[in-house]
Order: C-alpha cells, then sequence, then structure tokens
C-alpha cells in the first residue's frame, strides 16, 4: 500500500548513509510535499548531495531548481552547468534542456549549432520534443 511518510523515513536513512539515490528520492519527496511538508530549500539540499556524487537524474533536477528559482537563488548559469553534467552522462531531459538554453542564449552563449547537437543527442534517445525541435530548426 502507498505510504509516502513510511517511503520518507526509507530514503532519510539511506540519505543520512552517503546513498545518491536515497538523497535525490528524500529531495523530490520535499519537493512534491509528498510526506513532509514541501521545503524547495530541503529539495535542493538534498538534490544537491546526489548530484555532488554524479546521480544524473540530481544534477538535472538541481539545474532545473536554479533555472526556476525553486530552494535556490535564480542562476541561469548554475542551471546549465548543472544540466550539463546531467546531459553529458546521456540523460535525455537534460540534453533537450540544454539544447533549449543554447537556443535562448539562457545561461550558456546562444549558439543554434549547440543547441541542435543536444536536440540531436535527445532525440536518438527518443525524446519526442527534442525531434520537434530539431524538425524546427531546419
Amino acid at each position: 500500500e502507498q505510504n509516502f511518510e513510511q517511503a520518507v523515513e526509507w530514503y532519510r536513512k539511506a540519505a543520512e548513509q552517503g546513498d545518491a539515490v536515497g538523497q535525490r528520492c528524500l529531495g523530490v519527496m520535499y519537493y512534491n510535499g509528498a510526506g513532509v511538508e514541501q521545503s524547495y530549500e530541503l529539495a535542493a539540499e538534498w538534490c544537491r548531495k546526489a548530484a555532488e556524487q554524479g546521480d544524473a537524474e540530481a544534477q538535472f533536477d538541481l539545474g532545473d531548481m536554479y533555472r526556476q528559482g525553486q530552494g535556490v537563488e535564480q542562476s541561469n548559469e548554475l542551471a546549465a552547468e548543472w544540466c550539463r553534467k546531467a546531459a553529458e552522462q546521456g540523460d535525455a531531459e537534460a540534453q533537450f534542456d540544454l539544447g533549449d538554453m543554447y537556443r535562448q542564449g539562457q545561461g550558456v552563449e546562444q549558439s543554434n549549432e549547440q543547441a541542435a547537437e543536444w536536440y540531436r543527442k535527445a532525440a536518438e534517445r527518443g525524446h519526442e520534443k527534442a525531434k520537434q525541435a530539431l524538425d524546427s530548426m531546419k
């Protein structure tokens, strides 16, 4: 039976032992307010711990938090930095977002060539929006 409070308890045990997946999952629980009071600040704190250990999903999540200014001071540059780390590990959503950042010059120098490169990588992983973005650039 689904129990968010119990999930938080187990994620916290793993997170406090340094487990990156547990840290990321605990961060997501705080982000969504599932089983805990919603806190973007604690979400960012736990996602950062996982991201610093190389967890691509946490890197993407942290980048998105910087992009939106949720739990951290908004920074397009840090958003792009964390998103790139996830993208370089093959995270298709991060590759797509990094493509958008290049296309818009958001946190990086505007470059349609770089945008297309990241869109292509995401599209190769089956990301539909990336395929559409590539088509729109032709």
